[in-house]
């Protein structure tokens, strides 16, 4: 069963995706892990983004492993060194990119293959995984979703404004919602959920009883 999971940044999409697909037993797939590890990179090797066909090529000779909360680079363990405001501004011309995403769209293909995945992004229900069992579209208002970012940002170290982190936000959802390929958008059988208000346990709550109907 596969059980694809997008929205914005900020809308708890990763954590509600974890704690749910260890509830129902099933792997995590977190995509956005990938384009931050070819963002990873292209930073550590000083590659010039503008340069999209070396860009791709780049990125299908990196080996991306994902999986139990770690994410391996031609097996390095990068899990730690990219979750941060440099590593965010560099996944902008990689996530735009359409061949780079056809490629990870093709792993993320890959590693579901025969088992129960719920996965998470921008457009897992519509490009990744049209025919997904369940579908879901996690919203939150701007302000929520910033602050939620902002407190994630603090608690790692990293110091950032409020202002700039809801800035740099409203500039990722309008590059995301015109992307040519994969934009973000609800798939058109997607149940859309608004997470104000809710704790992450009540949201996961209410996934888990909407996947389990399904499977029903």
């Amino acid at each position: 069963m596969i059980v694809t999971i997008d929205g914005p940044a900020g809308a708890g999409k990763s954590s509600v995706a974890k704690m749910l697909a260890k509830r129902l037993g099933f792997r995590f797939l977190d995509t956005g892990a990938m384009y931050r590890a070819i963002a990873w990179a292209v930073r550590r090797d000083r590659l010039p983004t503008d340069d999209v066909e070396r860009l791709e090529g780049v990125a299908r000779g990196l080996q991306i492993q994902v999986g139990d909360g770690r994410v391996l680079l031609n097996g390095e363990d990068i899990t730690n060194k990219i979750r941060n405001s440099e590593i965010t501004a560099l996944v902008k011309p990689i996530a735009d990119h359409p061949g780079i995403r056809r490629h990870l769209i093709d792993l993320q293909r890959r590693i579901a293959d025969g088992i129960s995945v719920v996965t998470e992004g921008r457009d897992q229900g519509t490009i990744a995984f049209p025919h997904a069992d369940c579908k879901i579209f996690l919203t939150a208002s701007p302000d929520e979703r910033a602050r939620r970012r902002h407190a994630d940002l603090l608690g790692k170290g990293e110091e950032i404004d409020l202002r700039e982190v809801l800035q740099q936000q409203t500039e990722r959802d309008e590059r995301d919602s015109a992307r040519e390929f994969g934009r973000l958008e609800p798939a058109v059988d997607a149940v859309s959920i608004c997470t104000d208000g809710l704790s992450i346990e009540q949201v996961v709550n209410r996934l888990e009883r909407l996947v389990r109907e399904r499977m029903a």
